[in-house]
């Protein structure tokens, strides 16, 4: 073989194996693996749906949004369909001025379950078993606004999931209640300036932003950036969703929202050219890097807003050289939500020091959250900087790999002692959905996806040093399964599809037109002009899943529950594209990733050591795994 080739599970390609290595781990955590965390470890049985994992019994729109973003292009239908389900919780439970966060209310609900929000709000997080909690949820709550930013948020995973599917029915269905929390958030915008006016605890993270200074050490409200540039990405999506429905005039109402975003978002840029964190009514700005008073720089505003091509590439580029300049706010390699430390929070305002979890470096202070590490990766693919993203990924590949997938890092990321994961008596391993944000960003970030109701657009962003990528995985557009290659020495002149040229002159992205293309398009991007060779040893498509029949169980109940899924997958065997065969087959793959966990050894234990406690927990991870989806996905369950 090639030294220089990679053939790895899921993608393969010539040049940097180290690199190639990285983003093929990254894709097999999408599915059960023996040797890494993955997404079946944050599957709950009992509603069908995703949860944060851990000891955290519910879903978050902030935690969850890095991962849902960045998988969308990737997850399989299965998949795809928990997530939808995991959003479906917010949406079945949306703001309407009436409902009461508790799902069966009681008299000795907690104040959080008694919060009744205005119409279109999907709040903070829904805790199975109790109900929704529109507010953020921890801090002191009686300063809180409403949760708008997260609105935006859901709004951004819902529309990714419809332009991706192309269902028109089901996107009818979906744009009354986006359009609802669309409403929502519109209704704090200054008529005046265009700006949206918010107070505490309003935006993503919450409740790092603490509103302007008022009298008495009490916040007034101001004008958080986020919030304009979490809509602004909502916004475009909703439109392509109503040109993609045919509502002209839902589109042209999206277009005018827009419009006045931008205004709004030029006057919350810092004179260096990158996103302050607020505004106050005077127009004083917090989040001026230097500045006497209010000033560090903001992490999460100004990641987002390079994710998601919020300001243009010009823009874009000030913000990451901002960024770059200032050493203290990635010192470990993770991006940090700010730096120096906040000046500016409600704690603050009060006179008070920050303390416990608003002590600078552990939570919304100087934190480090992998949610908003993957947004990070995603601007860096798009500027081209590569290293960023090697550096960043392969950190978290090296915490991922220990089980301790922990959110948020602790220490400004160090993470040295984590007040949530270290303490006694909880669990040595943990697993967390915001930590999938960053395998889902190192895949999505090669070719961006991004769904439009024209089209799709695929602008590849292969790192320096890999000359040739193939992806053995399928990325989705409504029923077409998509398989990309890509030269990688020079310039892109020509783009095949099935081995035939593609019209059009190639300017660094293509859009691909759905009704032209085949059910299965193998996508070549090409430096010259005649038609693609093969790349030895990386064949275009994974081999199709076959189980194994006899699997080393040490415990019964696995034993019988992989014999009750094994007989339903073969029961299944000339219904390859039922969902019914999909579910049993997702199952089995946990059970065999279970099974061979047990066989395979553990690393050195780099950031914390392996002991015999460690390594059973890890082992019943998988095990919970396993038997929460052949119980959650199937009728053959625990029966």
């Amino acid at each position: 073989m090639n030294p220089e080739t990679f053939t790895g599970v899921c993608c393969g390609g010539n040049g940097d194996a180290a690199f190639l290595r990285l983003i093929d781990d990254s894709w097999r955590m999408m599915r059960p693996a023996a040797d890494l965390p993955n997404i079946s470890m944050i599957y709950h049985q009992a509603t069908d749906t995703f949860r944060e994992g851990f000891f955290w019994n519910g879903w978050w729109i902030q935690n969850s949004y890095g991962f849902a973003y960045g998988a969308v292009p990737f997850l399989t239908p299965l998949w795809l369909e928990v997530l939808q389900r995991s959003l479906d919780l917010f949406w079945d439970r949306i703001g309407d001025g009436k409902r009461r966060g508790a799902d069966t209310p009681r008299k000795g609900d907690s104040p959080l379950m008694k919060l009744v929000a205005p119409d279109g709000s999907l709040g903070d997080c829904v805790a199975f078993g109790q109900g929704i909690i529109y507010k953020q949820g921890d801090g002191d709550i009686a300063l809180h606004d409403w949760f708008y930013e997260a609105a935006a948020a859901g709004v951004v995973m819902q529309s990714e999931i419809l332009l991706r599917q192309r269902d028109r029915e089901k996107t009818l269905r979906y744009l009354p209640l986006m359009k609802r929390s669309c409403d929502f958030v519109e209704s704090i915008r200054d008529p005046g300036n265009g700006l949206f006016l918010a107070g505490p605890a309003s935006n993503l993270l919450a409740p790092s932003y603490g509103g302007a200074p008022g009298r008495s050490g009490k916040p007034e409200k101001g004008y958080p950036a986020g919030i304009a540039v979490t809509y602004t990405a909502a916004l475009r999506r909703m439109a392509d969703l109503y040109l993609l429905c045919g509502d002209t005039q839902g589109r042209a109402l999206c277009m005018e929202r827009l419009k006045r975003n931008d205004g709004a978002l030029r006057a919350l840029m810092a004179p260096e050219g990158y996103f302050a964190k607020s505004a106050d009514r005077d127009g004083t700005l917090h989040g001026v890097y230097g500045a006497g008073r209010f000033g560090y720089l903001e992490g999460v505003v100004n990641a987002d807003a390079m994710a998601f091509g919020v300001p243009d590439r010009q823009a874009a580029e000030g913000i990451y050289r901002k960024i770059s300049e200032v050493e203290g706010i990635r010192p470990f390699g993770f991006l940090l939500t700010n730096y120096p430390e906040l000046d500016d929070t409600y704690v603050r305002y009060a006179g008070k020091e920050h303390e416990g979890f608003f002590r600078f470096g552990d939570w919304v202070n100087g934190g480090c959250w992998a949610t908003v590490e993957g947004r990070a990766i995603l601007g860096y693919y798009r500027l081209g900087r590569f290293g960023d993203v090697l550096r960043s990924a392969s950190l978290a590949m090296k915490w991922a790999r220990e089980y301790r997938m922990d959110a948020p890092f602790s220490q400004r990321g160090e993470n040295t002692f984590n007040p949530w994961s270290d303490r006694k008596g909880v669990s040595p391993v943990s697993v967390m959905v915001d930590n999938f944000a960053i395998p889902a960003a190192t895949i999505r970030g090669l070719f961006e996806y991004e769904y439009t109701a024209g089209g799709l657009m695929l602008r590849p962003h292969i790192p320096d040093g890999i000359a040739f990528y193939t992806q053995r995985e399928p990325v989705y557009w409504g029923s077409r399964r998509l398989f990309l290659s890509a030269e990688n020495r020079g310039e892109i002149k020509a783009v095949f599809i099935n081995g035939k040229k593609a019209g059009g002159r190639f300017r660094g992205k293509i859009t691909l037109d759905y009704d032209a293309l085949p059910e299965r398009a193998h996508i070549y991007f090409s430096c010259g002009e005649s038609a693609p060779g093969s790349c030895a040893g990386c064949p275009p498509e994974k081999p199709a899943f076959r189980p194994r029949r006899d699997l080393p169980f040490s415990d019964a109940e696995l034993s019988r529950v992989h014999k009750r899924c094994l007989r339903l997958y073969e029961e299944l065997e000339t219904q390859p594209g039922s969902p019914e065969k999909a579910c049993a087959a997702e199952a089995l793959m946990a059970l065999e990733a279970c099974a061979d966990r047990r066989a395979l050894p553990f690393g050195p234990g780099e950031l914390r050591p392996w002991t015999k406690e460690k390594i059973e927990a890890a082992h019943r991870l998988y095990e919970t795994a396993a038997l929460a989806l052949a119980e959650g996905l199937l009728p053959c369950g625990r029966s």
